[in-house]
């Protein structure tokens, strides 16, 4: 456990690649319009933190907690969610720029993606079972081995998931999005 402890702490226009973010733990803090871009963020805690309208792009995050952390128009481009600590991780994610992030191997039952561009983002052996992707741009998306049953896709668009090596059983996906899940055949669909 970090030795200094922040609690309902608003931080508002802070760049933190110039001023150093304590490293800390981080309860029920906002950060509003922040700059974390290319910040090293690994092994800090955030437990039911909210980011709005924040740059995290390329921030580091080995062995960081999101505990009950949501992301609200923040752009996080290149992060490896992958290497954060993984207990009682939970993330939420409205209105983000999620491109080439990754989520390699991750629990993340019950995850919301709400109108994110998830361009290339890989979610290769990711659980996502009972997670809701709504109006997503799901363009070159990784999709292997990934658990996606009783997903959400209905509402999104531009994914290519092969249901030959990912398990779909019980996922809703629109007829819009049929063409996606019959693309490695190379044929097709008009709708």
């Amino acid at each position: 456990m970090l030795e200094v402890y922040f609690d309902n702490k608003v931080f508002e226009k802070v760049d933190f690649s110039v001023e150093k973010l304590a490293r800390a733990e981080y309860d029920s803090c906002t950060f509003i319009d922040c700059m974390f871009s290319n910040v090293n963020l690994s092994n800090y805690t955030f437990i039911a933190c909210e980011f709005d309208e924040c740059n995290l792009s390329l921030s580091k995050v080995k062995n960081t907690a999101f505990k009950d952390v949501n992301f609200k128009k923040c752009k996080l481009l290149g992060i490896h969610f992958h290497e954060c600590d993984e207990f009682l991780l939970t993330l939420n994610f409205e209105e983000c720029d999620l491109i080439l992030a990754s989520f390699y191997k991750l629990k993340l039952k019950n995850i919301k993606f709400t109108n994110c561009k998830l361009t290339e983002v890989d979610f290769t052996e990711t659980n996502l079972i009972n997670s809701v992707f709504n109006n997503c741009d799901l363009k070159g998306a990784i999709f292997d081995n990934t658990l996606l049953e009783k997903a959400d896709l209905r509402s999104s668009y531009n994914y290519s998931i092969n249901p030959e090596i990912n398990r779909i059983k019980k996922a809703k996906f629109s007829l819009q999005g049929l063409p996606g899940l019959l693309s490695k055949y190379n044929i097709d669909v008009e709708i």
